[in-house]
């Protein structure tokens, strides 16, 4: 599948557009206009778990969440992973009062414009096309957990054995189209607007596998929850 050259993640001030996804730590649906005039949703649109990095993002993102009801502020996760799968892996993997969703389609990942990379032999055109020359090149530095920077291949190896992840048929379908899914967390005010957002868009992949400040990201909360 061609990577779409128009997609532009959404800036602040933009209006958020309504999605409505499978809920998996939950029965039926959950749609982002359920929030809208009730309370701002900090909504985190990933890749799928097959993705050890998104693995971590999610996780630190569920343990902001008591903070964030503090607040007024709810916490939507969103992953690249059909919903038997996704409720599988947090049945062994609970994260407390948790509300996550399945879009392995990446509905909302390209209603919020976060393109879908393009995996190429020797072209770059950032954000929509990248080469394995390039993926190589960038370095990925989790101190915890790895020896030290190193390509993101070889880290998603070590973090993929450090927390015992065998791919299944489902993640390797997702890998299939979505492997270079960007991805980021949008904070939606009560009128779902775009209040601060993180992605992996900018800065020709500087911020590819990282996270926000926690910081940074807390005092926009505190903004949008006056």
């Amino acid at each position: 599948m061609s990577a779409r050259s128009d997609l532009v993640p959404l800036q602040p001030g933009d209006r958020a557009p309504n999605v409505v996804l499978d809920a998996i730590t939950q029965e039926g649906k959950i749609a982002l206009d359920d929030f809208r005039g009730q309370k701002p949703v900090l909504v985190g649109l990933f890749r799928g778990l097959h993705c050890a990095f998104c693995r971590r993002h999610i996780a630190a993102q569920a343990r902001l969440d008591p903070e964030l009801r503090e607040k007024g502020v709810e916490s939507l996760t969103v992953v690249n992973t059909p919903i038997e799968r996704a409720r599988l892996y947090f049945r062994y993997h609970p994260m407390p009062n948790l509300l996550a969703a399945s879009d392995p389609e990446r509905a909302s990942h390209r209603a919020f414009g976060l393109p879908n990379l393009e995996f190429t032999e020797n072209e770059t055109n950032w954000p929509y096309k990248v080469s394995m020359a390039a993926v190589k090149d960038m370095r990925v530095d989790i101190p915890s957990e790895l020896p030290g920077p190193m390509d993101p291949i070889a880290a998603g190896e070590i973090l993929d054995k450090r927390d015992h992840y065998e791919l299944t048929e489902a993640d390797e379908q997702m890998m299939a189209t979505g492997h270079g899914q960007l991805v980021g967390q949008f904070l939606l005010d009560r009128q779902g607007i775009v209040r601060w957002s993180f992605t992996e868009v900018p800065e020709g992949g500087r911020y590819m596998f990282g996270a926000p400040n926690p910081q940074e990201l807390m005092s926009a909360v505190s903004q949008v929850a006056q």
